[in-house]
């Protein structure tokens, strides 16, 4: 399992988040989020067994 992409993944959407809230959009902030999240987490089920 490579943590490191998941890591990755996370903070390059926390900080592509932290940037639409600083410019006044929380929902495409949210939506960020979310996607990172799913992303991660398939990446996860699908690599599970390493």
């Amino acid at each position: 399992m490579d943590y490191k992409r998941l890591y990755h993944i996370m903070l390059n959407a926390s900080e592509k988040a932290i940037e639409a809230i600083e410019n006044g959009e929380a929902e495409r902030a949210a939506e960020i989020l979310v996607a990172a999240e799913q992303e991660a987490e398939e990446y996860y089920i699908e690599n599970i067994s390493e």
